[in-house]
Protein backbone atom coordinates (compact mmCIF):
# COMPACT_ATOMS: atom_id res chain seq x y z
CA UNK A 1 0.00 0.00 0.00
CA UNK A 2 1.27 3.46 -0.85
CA UNK A 3 1.35 5.96 1.99
CA UNK A 4 0.36 9.54 1.10
CA UNK A 5 1.15 12.43 3.41
CA UNK A 6 -1.32 15.31 3.53
CA UNK A 7 -0.18 18.85 4.18
CA UNK A 8 -2.02 20.92 6.80
CA UNK A 9 -4.42 22.43 4.29
CA UNK A 10 -5.44 19.05 2.84
CA UNK A 11 -5.68 17.51 6.32
CA UNK A 12 -7.97 20.32 7.45
CA UNK A 13 -10.39 19.26 4.70
CA UNK A 14 -10.77 15.89 6.43
CA UNK A 15 -11.35 17.28 9.94
CA UNK A 16 -14.34 15.54 11.53
CA UNK A 17 -14.95 13.45 8.38
CA UNK A 18 -15.41 9.70 8.80
CA UNK A 19 -15.99 8.81 5.15
CA UNK A 20 -15.44 10.73 1.91
CA UNK A 21 -15.45 10.14 -1.82
CA UNK A 22 -12.31 11.55 -3.47
CA UNK A 23 -12.79 12.98 -6.97
CA UNK A 24 -10.57 14.59 -9.59
CA UNK A 25 -11.28 18.01 -11.07
CA UNK A 26 -13.78 16.49 -13.56
CA UNK A 27 -15.82 14.89 -10.79
CA UNK A 28 -14.62 11.35 -11.57
CA UNK A 29 -14.24 9.23 -8.43
CA UNK A 30 -10.62 8.27 -7.85
CA UNK A 31 -10.99 6.70 -4.41
CA UNK A 32 -12.55 6.76 -1.00
CA UNK A 33 -11.34 7.96 2.37
CA UNK A 34 -12.14 6.28 5.66
CA UNK A 35 -11.05 7.70 8.99
CA UNK A 36 -9.24 5.29 11.30
CA UNK A 37 -12.44 5.01 13.35
CA UNK A 38 -14.62 4.25 10.30
CA UNK A 39 -12.05 1.78 8.93
CA UNK A 40 -11.90 -0.17 12.19
CA UNK A 41 -15.71 -0.14 12.52
CA UNK A 42 -16.11 -1.63 9.03
CA UNK A 43 -13.28 -4.12 9.55
CA UNK A 44 -14.81 -5.40 12.81
CA UNK A 45 -18.26 -5.56 11.22
CA UNK A 46 -16.84 -7.64 8.35
CA UNK A 47 -14.89 -9.92 10.72
CA UNK A 48 -17.94 -10.50 12.91
CA UNK A 49 -19.97 -11.46 9.84
CA UNK A 50 -17.48 -14.22 8.97
CA UNK A 51 -18.11 -16.40 12.04
CA UNK A 52 -21.24 -16.74 14.17
CA UNK A 53 -21.14 -16.59 17.96
CA UNK A 54 -22.28 -20.22 17.99
CA UNK A 55 -19.32 -21.24 15.80
CA UNK A 56 -16.90 -19.40 18.10
CA UNK A 57 -18.36 -21.18 21.13
CA UNK A 58 -18.16 -24.54 19.34
CA UNK A 59 -14.51 -23.94 18.47
CA UNK A 60 -13.73 -22.79 22.01
CA UNK A 61 -14.98 -26.08 23.43
CA UNK A 62 -13.50 -28.27 20.68
CA UNK A 63 -10.93 -30.73 22.03
CA UNK A 64 -7.32 -30.59 20.93
CA UNK A 65 -5.13 -27.65 20.21
CA UNK A 66 -1.82 -26.59 21.70
CA UNK A 67 -0.66 -24.27 24.39
CA UNK A 68 1.38 -21.21 23.47
CA UNK A 69 4.43 -22.86 25.07
CA UNK A 70 3.97 -25.92 22.84
CA UNK A 71 3.70 -23.76 19.73
CA UNK A 72 6.84 -21.82 20.67
CA UNK A 73 8.77 -25.03 21.31
CA UNK A 74 7.72 -26.43 17.95
CA UNK A 75 8.75 -23.20 16.16
CA UNK A 76 12.14 -23.17 17.91
CA UNK A 77 12.84 -26.69 16.65
CA UNK A 78 11.76 -26.01 13.05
Amino acid sequence: MIKLTLDRTARAGFANVDEAELCDETGRTVGHFLSEHAYRRLLYKWANAQVTDEELQRRLHEPGGCTLAEIRARLEHS
